[in-house]
């Protein structure tokens, strides 16, 4: 009985440990709420960050740290992309190119796989300065990948794009994208950069940044978007891994080089405390902080239904090549 006890105690101090790795989100005042959050700076230095519903939501600030005030949403009444969901919108993504910011969104509807990636353009990111371009991507119930949760980054080249997207089923996959002023093309080379060959394949949210001549993909996994924390395995809910590769179209290999298709995933950020499924994530580079990862996350001490999301940030240190917080 007494060793019983000594190892439940051993357990748990372990346990603890592991929780206690992480450092805390980065300060958030004002409207904080958010979800797949998307965060960008203009040169002015003011902050913008878009959110899932309402028709992408749009906060700023003059600080990472906010003060956020909402001031609106990228598309006005309805997605001109035809689909159930069009009136919703999902998981942002805004990119700057040559003069001109595109924000990628998702239509879909929960558990679909009728969906579609479309985008819209904007010179300053206000709201109402947006122009809704329609699709780039889409999928039906026979395509290999459900077309949510896009991301583009540049590739070797001021003309080289790429656009990756994916959730659950065949999870992640990646093209080229031609982009020309206002117009985004998909262009081809479509393949799988990421999968999770167990269960019902939960992973999603791919985020590639650039850094010192690597192509990191960041991936949201695990249990998403409602939670029971006293049932859920607490290694099973949402959390942040990276694989990275040497060429933007991959292959892609955790720390331990293990394939991002065959299952791998190096972890940079998981629940600790009272944070909660940490996910929905990307990377910018703050002039002010440096390389910032943004997320949403839940408070286990305020809780853990989809309202109670909040803006989570922290500063990316690279460590042998590898980024952790």
């Amino acid at each position: 009985m007494l060793f019983s006890t000594l190892s439940a105690c051993l357990l748990a101090s372990l346990a603890y440990v592991v929780q206690a790795q992480y450092p805390n989100p980065g300060a958030c005042a004002g409207d904080c709420f958010t979800h797949d959050p998307a965060v960008m700076k203009r040169a002015d230095g003011k902050y913008f960050r878009f959110s899932t519903l309402d028709l992408i939501g749009i906060w700023t600030a003059n600080d990472l740290s906010g003060p956020w005030t909402r001031s609106g949403s990228v598309i006005q009444g309805a997605s001109v992309i035809n689909m159930p969901g069009n009136n919703v919108l999902w998981a942002p993504d805004v990119v700057f190119i040559r003069g001109i910011y595109y924000c990628f969104y998702s239509v879909s509807t929960s558990g679909s796989h009728v969906s579609a990636i479309g985008y819209a353009t904007s010179t300053t990111m206000e709201s109402g300065s947006w122009k809704d371009q329609g699709i780039v991507v889409t999928s039906t119930n026979s395509s290999p990948y459900n077309a949510i949760d896009s991301n583009v980054v540049n590739g070797t080249g001021s003309n080289e794009w790429y656009i990756q997207w994916g959730s659950y089923w065949n999870d992640v996959y990646q093209a080229r994208v031609a982009i020309n002023g206002e117009y985004v093309f998909r262009s081809g080379n479509e393949h799988q950069i990421g999968y999770e060959p167990s269960g019902n394949h939960k992973m999603e949210g791919s985020f590639i940044y650039k850094h010192d001549g690597f192509w990191y993909l960041f991936l949201s996994r695990g249990i998403c978007c409602t939670y029971n924390p006293s049932t859920d395995p607490i290694d099973q809910v949402y959390h942040i891994t990276v694989c990275r590769s040497n060429n933007p179209a991959g292959p892609y290999t955790d720390k331990s080089g293990v394939a991002c298709t065959k299952g791998g995933g190096t972890t940079v950020l998981a629940s600790h405390g009272n944070i909660y499924a940490p996910g929905g994530q990307g990377v910018f580079h703050d002039d002010a902080h440096g390389d910032v990862l943004y997320y949403h996350y839940l408070d286990r001490n305020v809780g853990v239904d989809y309202s109670q999301s909040k803006f989570g940030w922290n500063v990316l240190k690279w460590v042998d090549g590898w980024p952790t917080i």
